[in-house]
């Protein structure tokens, strides 16, 4: 399992890289689109709707979304930015609401269209910060998809060896906070890392509280995907990815750290 894990890794890695540094804004969030409709796919399934008829007319719609927003946006970034400030409210109340609150298991309307909506929220404004971030600098759009993916590897390998206190065993009982903080320690480092190699100035110790603070955020990305798959009885999401399940297992915390690292960075003034 870990060696397909690393290999699958490996080889995407690359392929991400150079998608990021080499294409035209516009081919790279059409690709984006793509990838985040696909786990959008995947999500309609954990929640709870079975019908491919009616996962695909849910999919195309926020692909029409996404598809508006971006041609009402050619000159004028003030809706991504509108979409993004709400995507990091979204999870902002997604992490008050794991702390307090779960979803009811039981299969009912109101339930399903909480859940429908919710899968919404994490792809639009996702979409919405990156395209933003992009657009700005594609080395910083590097920054932030690295550092991110770093944490979810970092958490992994810290947790395997590291895990005893669980993190949230009602959610998820093999997240461990020694995953938290292995997560934390990674994504500040992956992310300066690369600040450093891509040329980037700026100031490096906002920097690690900017990653640390994403980082954070794709914990809770992570274990909202957890409880959703928790409720619906499914382990992945889906098994394209040899070792890692799905594409929404996959990128799960980019979905919530984009919207709140494109804000934050923002406030910091980077």
């Amino acid at each position: 399992m870990m060696r397909t894990r690393v290999i699958t890794a490996l080889l995407l890695a690359p392929l991400a890289i150079c998608a990021v540094l080499l294409l035209p804004t516009a081919w790279f969030v059409a690709l984006v689109a793509a990838v985040f409709l696909f786990g959008l796919w995947e999500y309609t399934r954990l929640a709870d709707v079975a019908e491919p008829v009616a996962r695909g007319v849910l999919v195309l719609a926020n692909a029409a979304v996404i598809a508006a927003i971006a041609w009402a946006s050619r000159g004028n970034t003030a809706l991504l930015t509108m979409a993004t400030l709400l995507g990091a409210l979204w999870w902002v109340l997604a992490f008050v609401w794991l702390l307090r609150f779960d979803f009811a298991s039981r299969d009912t309307t109101w339930a399903r269209m909480l859940k429908l909506g919710a899968g919404s929220l994490c792809v639009i404004p996702a979409w919405c910060a990156l395209a933003l971030l992009h657009s700005e600098s594609p080395r910083w759009a590097l920054v932030a998809l690295a550092s991110i993916w770093a944490a979810d590897s970092a958490a992994y390998f810290a947790g395997r060896f590291l895990g005893r206190r669980k993190l949230a065993p009602r959610i998820s009982p093999g997240k461990t906070w020694a995953g938290v903080w292995g997560g934390l320690a990674g994504c500040i480092l992956i992310a300066l890392a690369f600040a450093m190699i891509l040329g980037i100035e700026t100031s490096y110790l906002l920097l690690a509280l900017l990653a640390a603070v994403a980082g954070a955020f794709s914990v809770v990305g992570d274990l909202f995907e957890s409880l959703i798959k928790r409720h619906s009885g499914i382990k992945d999401s889906g098994s394209i990815l040899p070792g890692h399940g799905g594409i929404l297992d996959r990128i799960d915390g980019i979905l919530a750290a984009l919207p709140v690292f494109v804000v934050l960075k923002g406030l910091l003034g980077l």
